[in-house]
């Protein structure tokens, strides 16, 4: 098969991919982390899928990883299985207190209530509950978090909070591992407020122009295989390059029996429009590889047989434009692109973007939980669905 040599300029590690492995290899047993499989070869398509295995994780015993060549695939399941363990069991002191003595004392707290789960008590200012020191980055002012909204342990009969990794990330140094969190968080949000988007507002657009080799080679395993993408952008009024792909059988349209789990997506954000529709054509692979591979341990029975939703079926049809909008766009370091990031959020009106330390200080590799919560959250187990941002676009849509 047919490989591509890839410039250090595709990849957001402050390491090179393989100094990366060296660093992390060696503490994956300690993590409870047993076993990386190479899941690629399952499928006709190529493009590179991994997954790592932690029998006794608190979230999902299977977390995967997807990249442009092998080793990034391998690293991206270690790092999304590494990040799982640490939040599962957090090393991170807390403060037993109320929001109201932090605040008498001139603390700054976020009771993070649009994370409560279903039935659960918001958090008053008078309840004693454990709280966290996190980075205000847009302030650069310390804040208090709530505990249990940072915690990943699916173990707990009654938690307090949605149990989620989103924002959840893990990297070389601290900054690469905020990146990774926040823009996750942006795509979250970009994704939420697309699915609102009537089909006729939806921009389908189409791949090769956004004239980059990369993606012409995996656009080639994709057809190649005997099947299509669809690639979107979703871009916000954030202004930070967000698309979602759709892989789909090339003869989906005759296809009465097409069901959902035939038809994978994939989203993704970066600074760079080139490298965000990487990750989106990179994770609809390796969503199809989820079903594929069928070892996912948070995939419901129902998903691979229930029929393909007829919303999805018009988005394979609709028409594609060619991408016109690169030159907005960014690329340098790790703490460049994240400035650039935290600088788009300052204009678009964003106040918060806390980040909280999860892992020991004396692991060779940072875990943070990134919270920005004017942002809208991806569907999940929480009391409140949607944040300010959907419901004015819904309002604006009636």
């Amino acid at each position: 098969m047919m490989t591509i040599s890839v410039p250090a300029s595709y990849h957001d590690r402050s390491l090179a991919p393989i100094e990366t492995w060296e660093r992390i290899e060696p503490l994956l047993p300690s993590l409870g982390i047993t076993r990386l499989s190479r899941l690629t070869g399952l499928d006709r398509i190529g493009i590179p899928v991994w997954n790592a295995v932690t029998p006794n994780a608190k979230s999902i015993v299977i977390s995967q990883g997807k990249g442009i060549e092998d080793i990034d695939a391998k690293i991206s399941a270690a790092m999304e299985a590494i990040e799982r363990a640490v939040a599962g069991s957090p090393h991170i002191p807390v403060l037993t207190s109320t929001r109201a003595a932090l605040l008498r004392h001139g603390g700054v707290c976020h009771c993070l209530n649009e994370l409560v789960a279903p039935g659960a008590r918001d958090v008053s200012d008078e309840e004693v509950i454990d709280w966290v020191k996190a980075d205000d980055l847009l302030k650069g002012q310390p804040c208090h978090l709530p505990f249990l909204a940072l915690l990943l342990d699916r173990t707990q009969d009654s938690p307090r909070f949605w149990q989620s990794s989103d924002g959840l990330a893990s990297g070389n140094t601290r900054d690469e591992a905020i990146l990774h969190g926040l823009l996750e968080r942006i795509e979250r949000d970009a994704y939420t407020l697309w699915q609102m988007t009537p089909l006729n507002k939806r921009v389908a657009i189409t791949p090769t122009s956004l004239g980059d080799r990369v993606i012409d080679s995996l656009l080639n395993k994709i057809t190649g295989a005997g099947f299509v993408l669809r690639l979107f952008d979703m871009t916000t009024d954030l202004g930070i390059p967000c698309f979602t792909a759709l892989l789909a059988p090339e003869n989906f349209r005759t296809r009465k029996d097409l069901r959902f789990s035939q038809v994978n997506m994939g989203s993704g954000a970066h600074p760079n429009a080139v490298r965000a529709a990487i990750r989106a054509i990179t994770e609809a692979a390796q969503s199809r590889m989820t079903f594929v591979s069928g070892a996912r341990d948070d995939i419901p029975d129902a998903a691979f047989t229930r029929p393909c939703p007829m919303e999805t079926r018009a988005c394979l049809d609709l028409a594609a434009r060619d991408h016109d909008r690169i030159a907005e766009y960014t690329t340098g370091s790790v703490s460049t692109l994240l400035e650039w990031v935290l600088k788009k959020l300052r204009a678009a009106k964003i106040s918060i973007v806390a980040v909280a330390d999860l892992g020991d200080a004396a692991l060779p590799f940072s875990v943070v939980k990134v919270i920005v919560p004017e942002l809208e959250n991806p569907e999940g187990s929480r009391k409140r669905r949607f944040g300010q941002r959907a419901l004015v676009q819904a309002m604006a849509l009636a």
